[in-house]
């Protein structure tokens, strides 16, 4: 990673990012986005639209690298240099996970025989936290998102779809991050629980958390949005088809 001049440059400057992905059964390359290119400030949120399949998570997940964009660059302002997420070492990568680049989405993968509270307490347990610190601090935002709290100590693999993704943002969001990825977080919520996710996006904004974002109920974030980036018109632009 490089260290200069990162003060005076985005936090996320996006050039010409492609993906394509090979279908084997086909023998033939399907284009998702082509040459997309945009740049995020500090404290910025940008919402990605366009019509299903036109890589809204796609694009996500190659920023967050667990897809490998096809061709381009997305280079991260970091607290330790400048880097290109498109071509950065894992090591790198994953550094940059446990420290700045949260990805929130609507799926929780849970591990077998831990519950709720303590999935939520990880990061923090991870990050150096005090346990009793970590506990309280997981409790909230159970109690933010409207987590009964007679689950808590339940397994999340038992829970409903909606209680998994309460799980699973609480976890997500309960750390620091400079730039939230942030997919169809809301999709399964109930209002309550939407109204108090917008809330804290609308906290960690203030506080300078650049975000990028799918969302199922855009009015619901329509206040946050400084941008927009519209993959429909990068699929027209140059893929002839596209999956998501």
């Amino acid at each position: 990673m490089a260290n200069e001049g990162k003060d005076s440059m985005p936090l996320l400057t996006v050039e010409r990012l492609t993906k394509d992905f090979h279908i084997d059964h086909l023998q033939r390359e399907i284009g998702v986005f082509r040459d997309l290119s945009f740049t995020l400030d500090k404290g910025q949120f940008l919402l990605v639209t366009g019509v299903n399949g036109a890589g809204k998570s796609s694009l996500l997940r190659c920023l967050y690298r667990t897809y490998m964009p096809s061709s381009g660059y997305a280079w991260y302002t970091s607290q330790h240099g400048h880097i290109d997420l498109a071509h950065a070492a894992d090591v790198d990568i994953a550094l940059l996970r446990r420290e700045e680049i949260g990805f929130v989405t609507q799926f929780l993968r849970p591990r077998p025989r831990v519950s709720a509270l303590e999935l939520v307490m990880e990061p923090l347990l991870d990050a150096g936290w005090d346990w009793e610190e970590a506990q309280l601090h997981a409790e909230t935002w159970l109690d933010t998102l409207n987590l009964k709290r007679d689950v808590w100590q339940g397994y999340p693999s038992t829970f409903s779809g909606g209680e998994q993704q309460k799980v699973n943002l609480a976890r997500a969001l309960i750390a620091e991050r400079r730039l939230l990825l942030l997919d169809e977080p809301t999709a399964s919520l109930d209002r309550i629980a939407r109204a108090a996710l917008v809330e804290r996006l609308a906290s960690a904004k203030q506080h300078g958390v650049a975000m990028i974002g799918v969302f199922h109920h855009p009015e619901d974030v329509q206040h946050l949005i400084d941008g927009e980036i519209s993959l429909t018109s990068v699929v027209l632009n140059g893929a002839v088809e596209h999956v998501d």
